[in-house]
């Protein structure tokens, strides 16, 4: 038969994360567990466990945590709850309290339990079971303290005003930039570096610090605006602006030939329009400062000023260099300018036509297109010939919104990023208000961005014929976010593919048919070309309007 004492136990088991009965609810618990096996079975055991995860309370003020306390012996438990009371606290700072709390009551509990046993005559290995519990107990001790100094001596960074900035910066740039590769490097890691390396102690340091960590993602339309050119970007979307009337863009090849900014468009009747500056001319100077070098921004902020003050550009054009004095004015940007073109002799459904001229893509875009289509109808045009040459694009949800005029459904855009198509924007017939009229786009080399996305759109989904040359192919998007201190970024947070899945970037669209050159740019010489059937630039109307 057993004897009480061969039959004695003494194992001490520390941090056991869970016990059996835990399982199912694994939330952060310190066990200390003990076990002494007597002849008569009895089985004392006590432990401590918390209620709820360290992550619900760690970091609160006047927290305490529950504890529950639990006594099991044979034929009978015994069930109560205790309070401790004591500040928040941090993960080791719990398991010191777990420990420092069991190991009182594994004393107490030892002693009493010596007690019981020495009286039942179990006094052979309660010595020996005592001191391996003990020596176990310094051990984890110990290894605990070990933790603590090693997470305490950890360096710490104390995050100044301009890091914060420069964070700021870096998140929006994380959270939105298309390429999340981030041109083949590890973002974070960059930050880390940057914290520790850039200085950052005046504005000026932490504007410099957020410029170099942008220039290397490689793309020149990633940029760092501070808060003056930032507030120039935002007026460059509204209704009028003081300038000289230019859209331009950096060259397709950056390393290139044409080390300047390649203009895109000249508003028509503007003051750069009228110098005799046009698509595809190279700006090489503002007042003799080389653009080779310039941010665009800053070129935009030198074109810009008072009304009637002037600016010297050095511009190319072809193979010939030449300096111009252009004034600047106050350029209204109204996107539309329509009219009616009535051809005689055309065919019954083409003898009127509707001519719109979309300039831009600001805040009033899709509005003013709207009212000059109802106003044209109301002539009873059969055809429209919608004119986005020289429109360099603006806003975005402008595009998006003008697609939906002419299109009853179908795809509008596919926005992608470096792993694919993530999102798809269509029209479903709610905003349809011309999906009938046959219709015509004319686009040429100053047609981009956001012109780009409704040409491609109009041309995928069979809507449209398109007549011109090929467009810009800006293939990419841009949108701007405010950083706190009223500077801000323009991020290139998508490409974006037609609904053929074309990417036009540095490509374009690609016309259905050419126009004939020379082709007049204004309304009244697009409808004199359509009437004059011995003009060079004479269209067949019923060629033009004819569906591929």
């Amino acid at each position: 038969m057993e004897t009480a004492a061969s039959s004695l136990a003494l194992r001490p088991l520390f941090f056991s994360p869970f016990s059996s009965s835990q399982k199912k609810n694994p939330s952060f618990s310190l066990l200390f567990i003990h076990r002494c096996t007597v002849s008569c079975s009895q089985v004392a055991r006590i432990y401590v466990t918390h209620l709820s995860s360290p992550l619900q309370y760690m970091g609160k003020s006047n927290t305490t945590p529950k504890t529950r306390c639990h006594v099991f012996e044979k034929n009978h438990t015994s069930q109560g709850s205790c309070n401790s009371s004591f500040r928040a606290m941090n993960p080791l700072e719990i398991i010191f309290f777990h420990y420092n709390l069991n190991f009182k009551r594994f004393q107490s509990n030892l002693i009493q339990k010596a007690r019981v046993l020495k009286a039942a005559g179990c006094r052979g290995k309660l010595k020996q079971k005592a001191l391996v519990g003990f020596v176990r107990m310094v051990v984890g001790l110990v290894f605990v303290m070990a933790i603590s100094f090693t997470v305490n001596t950890a360096p710490s960074y104390a995050l100044t005003e301009e890091n914060l900035l420069f964070l700021e910066a870096w998140r929006v740039v994380d959270r939105a930039y298309y390429d999340k590769s981030f041109n083949g490097q590890s973002w974070f890691r960059y930050r880390e570096t940057a914290l520790k390396n850039e200085p950052m102690n005046t504005r000026e340091e932490t504007y410099a610090a957020i410029k170099k960590m942008l220039s290397t993602l490689d793309d020149p339309f990633t940029r760092f605006l501070e808060p003056d050119k930032f507030k120039n970007l935002r007026s460059g979307t509204k209704a009028a602006i003081t300038g000289v009337g230019l859209s331009f863009a950096y060259p397709r090849v950056l390393d290139g030939p044409d080390q300047g900014f390649v203009v895109v468009s000249s508003n028509p009747d503007g003051p750069a329009d009228k110098a005799g500056i046009a698509a595809g001319d190279i700006i090489l100077a503002i007042d003799d400062v080389s653009t080779k070098n310039m941010d665009i921004y800053d070129a935009a902020d030198r074109l810009q000023g008072k009304e009637g003050s002037s600016v010297d550009l050095t511009i190319r054009k072809g193979s010939d260099i030449k300096h111009v004095t252009v004034k600047r004015e106050t350029v209204t940007r109204n996107p539309v300018k329509s009219t009616l073109c009535e051809i005689p002799g055309a065919g019954k459904e083409s003898s009127r036509v509707g001519y719109i001229k979309l300039t831009t893509f600001n805040q009033n875009a899709s509005a003013a297109v709207r009212e000059a289509i109802d106003k044209l109808r109301n002539d009873n045009v059969k055809a429209f010939i919608l004119d986005l040459r020289n429109n360099s694009g603006g806003l975005f949800p402008q595009g998006i919104e003008i697609a939906k005029i002419w299109l009853e459904k179908g795809v509008i855009v596919y926005i992608c990023d470096s792993r694919g198509v993530r999102d798809i924007y269509e029209a479903d017939g709610g905003n349809t208000v011309a999906a009938s009229e046959p219709l015509v786009v004319l686009v040429n080399k100053g047609t981009a961005s956001a012109s780009e996305i409704l040409a491609g759109a109009l041309k995928d989904n069979k809507r449209a014929v398109l007549y011109g040359e090929p467009t810009f192919g800006k293939g990419k998007i841009q949108s701007v976010f405010e950083l706190s201190d009223g500077s801000g970024l323009a991020v290139t947070v998508a490409r974006y593919e037609t609904p053929a899945h074309t990417d036009i970037d540095k490509v374009g669209i690609i016309p259905d048919h050419p126009l004939p050159m020379p082709f007049p740019m204004d309304e009244e010489g697009f409808c004199g070309c359509l009437r004059d059937l011995t003009a060079p630039c004479n269209l067949n109307p019923a060629q033009l309007f004819a569906k591929l």
